[in-house]
């Protein structure tokens, strides 16, 4: 998935147009000779490597833990999987372009995997959301089989849906073969773009009010523990008291970083046009692409067991009493 440019070849030295486009102009021949590698080559490879790397740790953790079974961690392992999968898109984009021969097929290849990756990223953190709501109102049952059924259920339908959306390209929603159809990121078309962007302006909306329920019923436990223990002094709030300010800080950085990475792409994908300058494309994709790399330290590397589990990975003598004494937090 790459900016359009239908005017002029990416140029190193200004940075005026296209530097992800595997061919100088739509519809000419792939070229025979790959170009000399660039710092931005070496960025996209090292950020590629960075994101595979940092996520698959996190997913061969949790699934070769029997303890992290919780319906959060099969959550985490989709959302590590996912961010895996756009790590490797960038790092088959950067052999595709500096390595080997670039054709339609790659880039409709690397195009349709990034979109693969990126929507199951962003539905795994809406279920995510949905999994720290449900863990807060429905407390007594979370945990059960049920639950876990219903995550695996959820999960099935996130990545029948992103595979359904990452097949577009090869499917025909591509302009290869007609440019004035390209949306801002080549070569996907407007019509497709318009409708990948606007769902996911729909989950990130879907999970911002799964957000702001949660933070309702947290505010309605804390009242209601603070009234029974007749602790809730009128000059300072019983969440002030007990730290909750540290947790409501945590939950404005995660919601921040969301907004950040997928807000401005989304709304860019459904404004822009084949004509709009490519720049402007870069600065809304690469927050998107960047969120693969902070998801594990917001989310799986935030988690206790998680980090338990790695700890006692690194030093098995000194973290082995811990590692007998694992909880299944529901929250993350």
């Amino acid at each position: 998935m790459t900016a359009n440019n239908s005017d002029l070849p990416w140029d190193e030295s200004s940075g005026a147009a296209d530097p992800f486009s595997a061919a100088e102009q739509p519809g000419n021949s792939p070229r025979q000779d790959a170009p000399p590698l660039t710092a931005w080559g070496v960025v996209l490879c090292v950020s590629g490597t960075l994101i595979a790397a940092e996520n698959a740790v996190v997913v061969t953790t949790i699934l070769a833990t029997p303890s992290l079974r919780a319906p959060v961690f099969l959550l985490l392992a989709s959302l590590g999987l996912a961010d895996l999968l756009a790590g490797v898109a960038l790092i088959m984009h950067f052999l595709f372009l500096f390595c080997l021969e670039p054709s339609d097929w790659s880039e409709l290849v690397t195009s349709g995997l990034l979109v693969t990756s990126l929507t199951a990223s962003l539905c795994s953190l809406m279920g995510v959301a949905l999994d720290r709501y449900l863990s807060l109102s429905h407390a007594l049952t979370y945990g059960s089989g049920q639950s876990r059924r219903r995550a695996a259920l959820l999960l099935l339908l996130v990545w029948l849906g992103a595979c359904f959306m990452g097949a577009g390209p090869a499917m025909g929603w591509h302009c290869l073969d007609k440019p004035d159809s390209c949306s801002v990121a080549r070569p996907l078309t407007r019509t497709y773009l318009s409708l990948l962007c606007g769902g996911f302006l729909v989950v990130v909306l879907v999970t911002l009010q799964l957000y702001a329920g949660i933070c309702r019923v947290a505010r309605r436990h804390a009242h209601a523990i603070a009234t029974q223990r007749h602790f809730l002094p009128s000059h300072q709030s019983y969440a002030s008291k007990h730290g909750s300010g540290r947790g409501f800080s945590r939950l404005v950085v995660v919601l921040s970083v969301f907004v950040g990475c997928w807000m401005p792409f989304s709304l860019w994908g459904l404004l822009g046009d084949a004509s709009s300058p490519p720049l402007y494309t870069y600065a809304t994709l690469v927050p998107a692409a960047g969120s693969s790399l902070l998801n594990p330290l917001l989310y799986s590397l935030r988690n206790k067991d998680i980090r338990k589990v790695l700890l006692h990975a690194c030093c098995p003598r000194r973290h082995h009493s811990h590692a007998t004494h694992m909880h299944h937090p529901v929250d993350v």
